[in-house]
């Protein structure tokens, strides 16, 4: 009986939302008489892709228009705080790892885990990994976004300079010394940098860390593990590299990013997320041909597993839980959420599909240039991917514990200092 009221229940609220879309208030209509969405998201290169998502929803609902409007990261989140103190968010509007357990915690986005009940309770289970749905919970376990996308971090290398330093090009049995070897050979055959590792987080040391058996924060994700032998193991060699002269140092890249840096063909290899390998082909046509990617090296004598990880996030599409056209909005989620709806974002090049299977579609994107870049590549490395680290804390220990590794970088503190204070850093700290 509880299952047979639950349906009803979904059903009626099916019903609402059609309602909502074909009349509505006459506050909430354009002068053409139709209901109009706002859709905000912060990456420009994605516009195309998340505007072929709406046309889709839109060919299907013709009494709907769906604005997708772009703004700066920076500016994105300064606007979407305020929104959200005013309760004005978007209708529609991407939200990210760092900041879904703020969002969802203090009780602003819709909790979405019943969106699909009607369909079959299990279509997230069904259709999203683990990782996907764990990047789009709040810290009750509670699901506060659909998923949009998956990803890998890849080793992206300069075939020209390989091949000027006699160099076989990176592949799956490359591990870590391998990248020290090949990086010194580059170096001494051109003069131009190897590998440039620079101190971030999801695009640098975390898959090392991980690689070596190390982890960020334990599984529950209440304590930090800097203080784990093979944490320590991955943060010493990652850290080490900068250490040989075919490394920029932290001064460097605080000047200049190591994508600029290879884009300029002043480096060889670095480490890219997929999600930006479309605009680099897009935006630097004088490089096709000359570069490609790989997936990580792996460590070769590892503490624990077997030494492969790549670091895996995610965004999801939200709501606010308060937004005028609640109903409307979800059942454009829902349709996000589908299989259609992320066959379009495929097949636009915008993102990995988070929907299990498509990642085809993706990979078909990059057909349109005359070179094939090997993007399956960052496909092979989603069986073994980590989820991007991340607690409701993280907001009050990430900038410190990234000044902290600065401090290691420049000798200021020696290793196991700064190790040690990472780890009372993130022990200790609070949700904000």
């Amino acid at each position: 009986m509880l299952k047979l009221i639950k349906k009803i229940a979904a059903m009626c609220g099916l019903a609402l939302a059609a309602a909502a879309l074909l009349c509505g208030c006459s506050s909430d209509h354009e002068s053409g008489g139709k209901l109009k969405l706002t859709f905000q998201i912060w990456d420009d290169a994605q516009r195309g892709g998340m505007q072929d998502v709406a046309n889709a929803y839109m060919a299907r609902h013709p009494g709907v228009s769906i604005e997708v409007q772009v703004t700066s990261w920076d500016e994105y989140w300064t606007k979407l705080d305020a929104a959200a103190e005013s309760n004005q968010l978007p209708d529609i509007f991407w939200m990210h790892t760092n900041q879904i357990l703020k969002y969802a915690d203090y009780g602003k986005l819709a909790d979405l885990t019943d969106l699909y009940d009607h369909e079959d309770p299990e279509y997230y289970r069904k259709h999203f990994s683990d990782i996907s749905l764990d990047n789009a919970k709040g810290s009750d376990g509670r699901i506060y976004g659909v998923p949009k996308d998956k990803d890998s971090v890849c080793l992206v290398y300069n075939r020209e300079l390989f091949d000027a330093a006699g160099l076989s090009y990176p592949d799956n049995t490359w591990t870590w010394n391998d990248l020290v070897d090949a990086s010194q050979t580059i170096y001494d055959k051109t003069g131009k940098y190897g590998y440039m590792a620079y101190a971030d987080e999801q695009l640098g040391y975390w898959n090392f860390v991980y690689q070596a058996g190390g982890y960020i924060l334990n599984e529950d994700k209440t304590r930090a593990g800097f203080d784990q032998p093979a944490t320590r193991k991955g943060m010493e060699f990652y850290i080490g590299l900068q250490s040989h002269e075919w490394c920029p140092d932290q001064n460097y890249f605080a000047e200049t990013n190591p994508g600029t840096a290879f884009i300029s063909e002043q480096g060889a290899m670095y480490l890219e997320g997929n999600w930006n390998l479309m605009s680099m082909m897009k935006n630097n046509m004088n490089l096709m041909g000359k570069w490609d990617v790989a997936v990580l090296p792996k460590c070769p004598d590892p503490l624990n597993g077997d030494g492969r990880a790549t670091i895996s996030n995610g965004l999801c599409y939200a709501t606010g839980a308060d937004g005028r056209h609640l109903e409307a909005v979800k059942d454009f989620l829902r349709f996000a959420g589908s299989e259609e709806g992320q066959r379009v974002q495929g097949l636009s090049g915008a993102a990995i599909p988070a929907y299990i299977g498509l990642e085809d579609t993706w990979i078909s994107s990059f057909d349109q240039f005359e070179y094939k870049l090997d993007v399956q590549k960052c496909i092979d490395m989603l069986p073994y991917g980590v989820q991007s680290v991340n607690n409701a804390s993280r907001p009050n220990w990430k900038t410190q514990i990234n000044d902290l590794l600065l401090k290691i970088y420049s000798g200021e503190l020696t290793l196991d200092q700064g190790l040690a204070e990472m780890q009372t850093l993130v022990d200790t700290a609070e949700a904000p």
